[in-house]
């Protein structure tokens, strides 16, 4: 399978995969089984497509986040107050099935990814997975004709919504940013037991600029979709309280959260 591969492709993997090769019809790979990726456990934050952010907002804090100079935003649920935390998995591996498993952790170890060969990005994306998870032990994704197997077939439509849908999300970034809506904030949490815990590097909408849109604009982005969102994500906010309530009771210390600020 190695040899395959040698060629000038250069593919990037996504964030939290370590190396991604392209999926092919005789690939067997080793899916995941009531636990999650090891990797998985210590993401604070993971991307959320643009169908996720109203159901997500149920369990987690949506803030948006920029690597690239505030030049394009991604939206994220946040899953931990400190770095290499998320307080969904136990130690087991399984994530909490009373809330919502992002479809970015449910599509692993496959990914879509943009292939730059000859220096040049291609526009088309390709099916990947991630190389460890590859092996002659795996499980077979298409039978001998070549006909996909209902283990890929789930995956493989999860796989190709979750990409088309992550693509209306980055729309709706570059929506808030060209409105100049976004602003950054940081939460500052005051644990009774322990230092104080401080996150920063995230954008919110901000409320005030949101109701200052002229009544055109908002009418736009009701009808998009997208003023339901915003809101969703507003509210969102208040899960902050309970990460904090999360983090004290995964130290067996209940009466350790006040507030978050």
């Amino acid at each position: 399978m190695q040899e395959r591969f040698a060629s000038p492709m250069n593919i990037k993997p996504p964030y939290g995969y370590s190396e991604i090769v392209p999926l092919t019809t005789t690939a067997r790979v080793r899916l995941p089984s009531g636990t999650v990726p090891p990797v998985f456990g210590t993401m604070n934050v993971i991307p959320l497509s643009y169908a996720e952010i109203a159901v997500a907002s149920r369990d987690y804090p949506i803030a948006f986040v920029t690597g690239d100079g505030e030049r394009s935003f991604l939206a994220m649920a946040i899953l931990g107050l400190e770095q290499q935390q998320n307080l969904f998995v136990d130690a087991s591996g399984a994530w909490d099935t009373n809330t919502y498993v992002p479809a970015y952790v449910r599509r692993y170890p496959f990914c879509m990814a943009r292939v730059t060969s000859d220096g040049k990005e291609q526009t088309e994306r390709i099916a990947c997975v991630e190389k460890a998870a590859v092996g002659a032990d795996g499980d077979a994704l298409y039978d001998d004709k070549g006909a996909e197997l209902p283990a890929w077939q789930a995956t493989k439509t999860l796989l190709f919504e979750f990409e088309a849908d992550l693509t209306r999300t980055e729309e709706m970034c570059a929506t808030l940013k060209g409105l100049d809506l976004l602003e950054p904030f940081s939460v500052q949490a005051m644990p009774r037991e322990g230092a104080p815990l401080s996150m920063t590097g995230m954008h919110r909408v901000a409320e005030q600029k949101l109701a200052e849109l002229p009544a055109g604009e908002l009418k736009n982005l009701m009808d998009k979709g997208i003023l339901a969102r915003l809101y969703a994500h507003i509210l969102s906010q208040l899960n902050f309280q309970r990460l904090l309530d999360r983090r004290a009771a995964k130290l067996s210390a209940p009466t350790a959260a006040t507030t978050v600020q």
